[in-house]
């Protein structure tokens, strides 16, 4: 690709699996063989791995994010138990790099069809008293979880739409990763909550629109610190199972796809159960 992205690609002919940690196919794992794929958007090692390891239970895996190194360990992770996972670069706050990811996909999964859109990218913004920040403060909050999600959307939900048509076994879905900032704006975090507001605003709108179409659009509130592979932090004064594990964040996305339409959830606390709220 010229300059807005590059694609890494594994491939393995063998069925798709969910992958924990230490993980090997088994035989007694349900698996589809529907040409489908299963897009997330802002690869890494918390969250997203997780997703991308569970949802390559069904689903071939494409992954985005600005950097390789980021996708790179997953993608091995997958293929290495008999999946298929695709890395493409793309900087999700630029619309040209994410109609750019967009076009690859098609390119090198011919035949494929989107079946679930995970946009679960870092949101960058400068923390720090309201009278400090500057509009390009603002700007940052706003291009990854706001402007990236929209040029995002423009382009997955009709990929989403034309899988309706298709009566796959679950609705299409799209699911937006979100904050506690999305519905409270804290001392400090302006530039955040402006960017965590508009996300959240942004995905009612879309969920308005399109699951009366038949495309399943959800909203998950993170509450809390997510437990990241390796971290040397700790919230709640270190109790167990004071964080959010990622495989158990992965899980509630996967229920929120597989939901049946007559039961949609728009929007989803997640928190540990000791956090305060």
């Amino acid at each position: 690709m010229s300059g807005t992205g590059q694609v890494r690609i594994w491939y393995i002919n063998k069925q798709h699996s969910y992958l924990p940690t230490n993980f090997s196919l088994t035989s007694n794992q349900s698996l589809t063989t529907m040409p489908s794929y299963a897009l997330i958007a802002g690869a890494g090692a918390g969250t997203s791995a997780s997703v991308a390891r569970l949802f390559a239970k069904h689903y071939t895996v494409v992954l985005l994010s600005r950097n390789e190194k980021s996708y790179a360990p997953t993608i091995q992770d997958i293929t290495a138990a008999g999946g298929k996972a695709i890395g493409i670069i793309a900087d999700l706050a630029q619309p040209d790099a994410v109609g750019a990811a967009f076009d690859e996909i098609e390119k090198q999964l011919p035949g494929h069809d989107l079946a679930v859109a995970v946009y679960n990218p870092g949101a960058g913004f400068q923390m720090g008293s309201f009278l400090d920040m500057k509009l390009e403060d603002l700007d940052n909050g706003l291009a990854t979880s706001t402007r990236g999600l929209f040029s995002f959307a423009q382009r997955a939900i009709p990929l989403l739409l034309k899988m309706v048509a298709a009566t796959p076994a679950y609705p299409p879905t799209l699911i937006v990763t979100g904050a506690t900032a999305s519905i409270r704006g804290g001392a400090r975090f302006s530039t955040f909550a402006s960017g965590k507001f508009a996300q959240r605003g942004l995905t009612q709108s879309l969920a308005r629109e399109f699951s009366p179409q038949g495309v399943h659009v959800a909203y998950a509130i993170i509450d809390g610190g997510i437990k990241w592979p390796d971290a040397k932090w700790m919230m709640n004064g270190g109790a167990e199972d004071g964080m959010l594990l990622p495989d158990s964040i992965a899980e509630s996305y996967w229920h929120l796809h597989t939901q049946h339409r007559s039961a949609f959830t728009l929007e989803m606390d997640l928190r540990p159960y000791i956090e305060k709220f």
